[in-house]
């Protein structure tokens, strides 16, 4: 059956879709308007899952609620939703009979169209990492913008990889977020140039081992064009690279945060340079911005900010376009978002800091820190955090149902820091308004009081994003 959807004739196939989510409808819709006889299967079947199928039973879509694990006979094609595990029995299934499974941008990858000024599909600067995705392509969209560009930042960030190749009016090139999940599902994807920012343990229940995340991940470098963009600071990126096999005369470009060695860009005196696409790589260099020009100038936020330049160098963009879209970059709610100085004290939303790499990133860009920490550990240890953290702590504030997993690091690595858990048990706004009074009372003029939980928040609040506001409500109800 796989040779049957290589180049698939889509009207009458029998397709089945994995899940009901936001890829999962987007993928029903798209194969649905294609003409494919398209089948949703979804484990769940409560009444939020039936108010979505409702639209798509109405346009002829076959749904079957609490149905996750069973193959339609007949069926050609399964495109699975990027949160299905490679385990699931519907998989099991599919291999058994010999059906491929791609993923949302595996479908995306095929449908692309050629570009009318061109007569070539739009090209895909493609972003990967553990921390930094989301920022880093926003950063990429707003440098193409400012060189004139029709770009959208699509796929992981939350506008769908599917609609940006299907639009009506058609894109000049794409900055792409990759989840591991999507490149896990996308064999056959062949991108301009990728980056992949970092690397550290998360999401292993999904991929089995530390090995198989790493391995997914890579997938992002297979088949560049250009450039394969990776992180001097992390030597697995790097050997991500070269373990891929990529098109002949596709280079690999680092970045970082000291001054770059030829075919890298880096920093030097307060400026971003770039030693990788300029005539003469080994006598000069081209002045992309400066530091100043990046909001927030935190040191991990400066490396997405140059990983963002690389891929817009990578792809012809002119110095000025990097430096002009760098300034007209905002980042996202929750993200090492200044929310208020109270009596010399500054208040640093972080929420969406929701696993230790992303944690320690921003604890490394303020000294001394009032640490709010804590909720949902997802099989996360903290020793090495801790103990990287502990010269910059002031005080540790813990919240949430593994806090203690904390506060035993605390006392391994850092027994001078003084611990507080101002509301254990208690959830929602009174709660937070016990911790920020908690930390506010801890905090001295000229330190930081730092959200940056490391873990998720669902034990206190519906997610990182309602724990953050809460954050910045009570932070503001200390002002005058």
């Amino acid at each position: 059956m796989g040779d049957q959807v290589n180049n698939p004739e889509w009207a009458g196939l029998p397709v089945v879709v994995a899940g009901l989510g936001l890829s999962g409808i987007s993928a029903a819709r798209v194969l649905h308007g294609l003409g494919a006889r398209v089948t949703v299967v979804d484990g769940g079947d409560g009444p939020g899952l039936a108010a979505k199928a409702a639209p798509l039973a109405e346009q002829g879509v076959t749904v079957r609620l609490g149905d996750g694990a069973t193959l339609p006979g007949g069926t050609a094609l399964v495109v699975t939703s990027p949160g299905w595990a490679p385990d699931s029995p519907l998989f099991a299934a599919a291999a058994e009979a010999g059906v491929p499974v791609w993923g949302d941008v595996e479908l995306a990858w095929r449908l692309r169209t050629p570009h009318p000024a061109t007569g070539e599909p739009a090209p895909w600067l493609a972003v990967t990492g553990t921390n930094g995705k989301t920022t880093t392509v926003q950063m990429l969209a707003s440098i193409l913008t400012a060189a004139g560009r029709r770009t959208a930042a699509v796929g992981n960030v939350g506008v769908s990889v599917l609609d940006a190749v299907l639009a009506e009016e058609p894109y000049d090139v794409l900055a792409v977020e990759l989840s591991s999940y999507q490149l896990h599902w996308a064999p056959s994807l062949r991108v301009h140039s990728g980056a992949v920012l970092n690397l550290a343990p998360d999401h292993l229940d999904w991929h089995g081992s530390m090995e198989a995340y790493a391995a997914d991940k890579g997938r992002i470098y297979e088949g560049n064009q250009v450039a394969c963009v990776y992180n001097l600071a992390d030597p697995a990126t790097e050997a991500l690279v070269r373990a891929a096999d990529v098109e002949e005369g596709c280079r690999a470009v680092g970045f970082g945060l000291e001054a770059p060695a030829v075919s890298n860009l880096g920093v030097v005196d307060g400026l971003l340079v770039d030693r990788a696409f300029v005539a003469d790589r080994a006598a000069s260099a081209a002045e992309l911005g400066a530091v100043a020009d990046i909001d927030p100038p935190a040191p991990h936020n400066i490396a997405n900010a140059l990983a963002a330049a690389a891929l817009a160098r990578a792809y012809g963009v002119d110095p000025k376009a990097v430096r002009d879209g760098l300034r007209a970059f905002t980042p996202d709610k929750h993200r090492i978002a200044h929310v208020a100085e109270v009596d010399g004290v500054t208040y640093v939303d972080d929420s969406k800091a929701t696993n230790t790499h992303a944690a320690a990133a921003s604890l490394a860009a303020y000294r001394p820190v009032v640490w709010i920490a804590g909720g949902l550990a997802k099989g996360a240890t903290f020793d090495e955090l801790v103990a990287a953290a502990a010269p910059r702590l002031r005080a540790a504030v813990l919240i949430g149902q593994d806090r203690q997993l904390i506060r035993e690091a605390l006392e391994r690595h850092a027994p001078q820091v003084p611990v507080l858990e101002p509301a254990p048990g208690q959830t929602g706004a009174g709660a937070m308004a016990a911790i920020v009074a908690a930390a506010a009372a801890a905090a001295q003029k000229g330190d930081t009081v730092l959200l940056a939980p490391a873990c998720a928040s669902m034990d206190m609040f519906t997610n990182y994003g309602e724990r953050g506001d809460q954050f910045a409500a009570a932070v503001r109800a200390l002002l005058p």
